[in-house]
């Protein structure tokens, strides 16, 4: 029979002890090795069943265990020493608290974080990203407060059936058998958030918190008894259901979850955040939230909503519009209008944030990223790469814009070291390089420590890389073992596991999810020449693939299929192997023991992909398309870049021409570099790159670096906004967006002239021009625009490439027809073709960026665009 109330006992711990339930609650143990050899001698046999969990652990340990570790004095040593560093590391100041004129603390939502396999709340990168991002902020002491939610069923467990098809379950967790407590009102009772929803309906969620290290992050819980079975299920799973399914989880993100800072800041005494971190635009309802919260004050919509975007930053981690959220209008109208959830705020205003304004845009949707971006006075993408990319995507909100002045940033994602460098390597770098300076090189970073790091002898190297590989070779195999079981084959079917991969043998890893853009199965478009490749009498390579498609992607499906059908062959079924269930478990194995990390999506359609910076931590080198962080990083002798077909529009020969240049890389370069040694030697140039790397990619790729690049450019200046545009300056600054709104038609450049210095034909390489403009400013002040010069170089068809950008200075009152003169100099400091032009802007002081509104004038016509060629 089934139980009709399922709930978890906890054990309770000896009064010596209690200090291991404080420790199991945060989940600093995730990453903090020492602490989890402490849990590990709790029960070594207990820790292994428990997969690595604390939690789970202290609640199957026996009493009598308890009781002999209760009056074991070296354990309680331990125990001791372990809580007084998790004391020191959670209240002694820290990198953020030796700056100065930061934010006094900063929201960051979204909505999957995968801070450690015990906590399963995420389903690929995106989530990683986040709870790395939360373990950095928490390393280097940033005042964060991560916001989520709290899925029931989490993300599937991944399956194979007989013929390779991928199957879901869905396991039940329990919260109370999860790293999380309850957050809880003065009187004891749990603190919730109500949402008002359609048809005089409530959405009612609890507030979990998980502590990570320093960082508290706040998961909302729909599943409570006072909710209505459909509202009860709105946090039932990550990505599943319908479109109003969806939209209800976004509105429980974004509007719940400012509800529920505001209820943690309120009960615990936390300062209240400056700067709200959107991370992608499923969190974007947050916006909203903050602006009725200001409407109750008063605040018209426009005041409102400039003092929200003055504090608000906005990441999109797609490069693709197929990524974004969007949902019918009137489903949104209906959901926030009267009777819903934000009465007495505008429903009109709210629908046109996420209105597709630009060419081939549909205005029957909401875009939750096009909204995302209107509400953020800052946005910013995830790689050089990408933030080029998102500028395109973007740029038909900013018409008149050349992408590259589209206000979008980038901020290159990292990996949190700790989590992912293997324990071993760890070791390994203290001993060489001394406990501190590795602790410090995986934290803050840092040349010279990765340097040191990067000075382990040859041979060291080697044997630490087999090492690695022969774990992962074990860990395979059992993997294996146990997904051939569940695909119903019997004990006596599986002998041949047992030599599954060879610990000396050239490994290559690709785990990733399964979209089509990233081309799982390229390495089968040739099946002969990759099995040649992988059964080389002298040379041979072997290759690990983990990865989920999404359960509502068929063709993701059928990729994962023709995938585990190849490693089904007994021909070639001991090199290369599909393991599901692809997790952060897995993953923790999977980066160290790589020789080689394999990437290669569909360029440029990956925005960062952070998996080959795990690996190359761990000395791992990379083989990848030109895409995300490798387009950025890759210099020649850190591992290897994949050529493309850029540009071509037959994707089956553009995938043909790519996989040939993939085998012949790997047989022409890779695998004769790794085995070019004697029988005990290490391969010289093979360990040169491996150093390499790590002293090259070591101090960029860190989670540490990400978030310090983050304060400094971006949450600095978002809180400096914040506390400018607040009260009178935000309505002085939404009525001057309006006033120049309505005036910018009658905005125009009309006369552009140049005069020589020194009269000629063609200027000279180092001559000057004096540049006049004449702009009609219609009923605008010249304080209320800026002016501005553009000049360099220009293509065949005379467009501008990276200009120079001069401002030019009014020189006398208007004229009778309201015409302002403007006046500059440019100096030619280049040969060749070079060509110029005008442009107006507008001019604020509280403006984020020049482009911030959308508007630009510029010359009917290239009127002296071409200032001729230089000599």
């Amino acid at each position: 029979m089934k139980a009709i109330r399922r709930f978890t006992v906890r054990t309770v711990l000896p009064e010596p002890l209690r200090p291991l339930g404080e420790l199991a609650q945060n989940l600093r143990w995730s990453w903090h090795q020492e602490t989890r050899e402490l849990f590990r001698g709790v029960d070594p046999e207990g820790w292994r069943a428990a997969q690595g969990d604390p939690v789970r652990l202290l609640g199957a340990v026996s009493k009598e265990r308890l009781t002999t570790l209760a009056g074991d004095r070296r354990f309680l040593r331990r125990l001791a020493a372990a809580a007084e560093d998790l004391a020191d590391y959670t209240t002694n100041p820290r990198w953020y608290q030796e700056q100065s004129d930061l934010p006094a603390a900063i929201a960051y939502f979204s909505p999957e974080f995968g801070v450690t396999s015990a906590l399963p709340q995420y389903s690929g990168g995106l989530g990683i990203l986040a709870g790395d991002h939360l373990k950095a902020a928490s390393d280097l002491g940033v005042p964060l407060i991560g916001v989520g939610l709290l899925y029931r069923h989490g993300y599937f467990r991944q399956t194979l059936s007989r013929e390779g098809w991928q199957q879901e379950q869905y396991p039940v967790l329990d919260p109370n058998s999860l790293p999380v407590t309850p957050l809880r009102e003065a009187d004891g009772t749990p603190a919730e958030v109500t949402l008002t929803l359609t048809g005089g309906r409530a959405l009612h969620a609890r507030i979990w918190k998980a502590q990570v290290g320093r960082v508290p992050l706040l998961l909302l819980d729909s599943d409570v008894e006072s909710n209505q079975p459909a509202e009860r299920d709105v946090t039932d799973r990550l990505y599943g259901g319908g479109s109003e399914h969806r939209l209800l989880q976004e509105m429980l993100l974004g509007i719940g979850g400012v509800r529920a800072v505001r209820a943690y800041c309120r009960i615990t005494g936390h300062l209240a955040p400056e700067v709200f971190h959107t991370n992608e635009g499923h969190a974007g309802f947050l916006g909203l939230e903050r602006i009725r919260e200001l409407s109750l004050e008063g605040l018209d919509f426009d005041t409102a909503l400039e003092a929200v975007r003055a504090g608000t930053l906005f990441t999109t981690h797609t490069p693709v519009p197929a990524g974004i959220d969007r949902f019918d209008r009137e489903l949104v109208g209906r959901y926030l209008g009267d009777g819903g959830e934000l009465p007495g705020v505008d429903i009109g205003r709210i629908l046109e944030l996420g209105r597709e304004t630009y060419p081939g845009g549909d205005p029957n949707l909401f875009n939750m990223a096009v909204m995302g971006l209107r509400l953020a006075q800052r946005a910013n993408g995830v790689s050089t790469l990408h933030g080029a990319v998102s500028r395109e995507m973007f740029a038909g909100l900013w018409p008149g814009f050349d992408p590259e002045d589209v206000p979008i940033t980038s901020i290159t994602n990292g990996v949190h070291a700790p989590t992912w460098v293997a324990p071993e390597v760890q070791r390994l770098a203290a001993q060489h390089a001394g406990a501190q300076a590795a602790e410090d090189a995986m934290i803050i970073g840092g040349s010279d420590r990765w340097e040191a790091i990067a000075g382990l002898p040859d041979q060291a190297i080697w044997e630490l890389r087999r090492e690695l590989r022969e774990q992962l070779v074990d860990d395979v195999r059992r993997r294996l073992r146990a997904s051939w079981r569940q695909r119903g084959a019997g004990d006596a079917e599986l002998g041949w596991t047992d030599s599954v991969l060879d610990p000396d043998v050239l490994t290559i890893g690709f785990a990733r999810r399964v979209p089509s853009y990233k081309r799982l199965t390229l390495m089968l478009r040739d099946q002969e020449r990759l099995t040649g490749l992988l059964l080389h009498p002298e040379r041979p390579i072997q290759i690990v693939v983990a990865g989920k498609a999404h359960p509502a992607d068929d063709g993701g499906k059928r990729l994962v299929q023709e995938l585990v059908r190849f490693t089904d062959d007994p021909r070639v079924r001991h090199r290369i192997v599909f393991l599901p269930d692809y997790d952060m478990r897995m993953a923790r194995l999977l980066y160290p023991g790589c020789d080689v990390w394999l990437n290669n999506p569909l360029r440029p359609l990956e925005a960062c992909g952070t998996s080959g910076m795990k690996a190359a931590l761990n000395g791992c080198l990379n083989l990848s398309v030109l895409d995300g962080w490798w387009d950025e990083w890759f210099d020649g002798d850190n591992g290897w870049a994949i050529p493309t077909a850029d540009g071509l529009s037959d994707e089956d020969r553009r995938d043909q021409l790519e996989a040939a240049a993939l085998y012949e890389l790997l047989e022409n370069q890779v695998a004769p570099r790794f085995y070019d040694h004697g029988p005990q030697a290490a391969p010289k140039r093979w360990i040169e790159m491996v150093r390499h790397t790590l002293s090259t990619l070591g101090p960029k790729v860190l989670a540490g670096r990400m978030v310090r690049d983050y304060v400094n450019e971006l949450y600095a200046p978002a809180a400096r906004s914040h506390r400018a545009i607040q009260g009178p300056a935000a309505a002085e600054l939404a009525g001057w967006k309006q006033r120049v709104r309505r005036q910018w038609p009658q905005v125009s450049v009309d006369h552009v002239e140049t005069g020589a210095v020194e009269e000629g034909t063609t200027p000279e390489l180092g001559s000057t021009l004096t540049l006049r403009a004449q702009v009609s400013l219609g009923g605008l002040d010249p304080a209320d625009v800026e002016v501005q010069l553009l000049a360099g170089r220009v293509d065949a068809a005379d467009r501008l490439t990276s200009p120079t950008v001069i401002p030019l200075k009014p020189t006398a009152r208007p004229d009778s027809a309201g015409r302002q003169s403007y006046e500059g100099q440019l100096t030619l400091d280049r040969t060749g073709a070079f060509g110029y032009t005008v442009r107006v802007l507008p001019a604020h002081p509280l403006l984020a960026t020049s482009a911030e509104l959308g508007l630009v004038a510029a010359p009917a016509e290239a009127e002296g665009m071409t200032a001729g060629l230089l000599r």
